[in-house]
């Protein structure tokens, strides 16, 4: 994560009941065969789940599968009034449609 995304995520988690992490996957779907998924979570299933950064209690919890295809993404925060978010850099992507919110491995 970058210093930005750890700020922006440390706001998200802010207020949230202790345990909660950041859930990243990537799911089926998007015009470029798969999109990213991030998203709040506090359920964490050690036989299926990876803890795939912990930085200043911002935990970003990844499950098996989707770890094969995000593993080594560095998340970001960028963009502009309401088109701002986390901005996935995953270097596994050979290729990402024009919004930036679906990739192909």
């Amino acid at each position: 994560m970058t210093p930005v995304a750890l700020q922006k995520a440390k706001e998200a988690l802010k207020g949230q009941p202790e345990g909660t992490f950041i859930r990243f996957a990537a799911k089926g779907g998007g015009c470029s065969g798969l999109s990213y998924d991030l998203r709040l979570d506090a359920v964490f299933d050690a036989q299926h789940d990876i803890v795939a950064c912990e930085s200043e209690d911002v935990k970003i919890v990844v499950d098996k599968k989707s770890y094969l295809y995000v593993n080594g993404t560095e998340l970001d925060y960028g963009g502009e009034g309401l088109n701002q978010g986390f901005v996935p850099k995953n270097p596994k992507a050979r290729g990402n449609c024009g919004c930036g919110q679906s990739f192909v491995v």
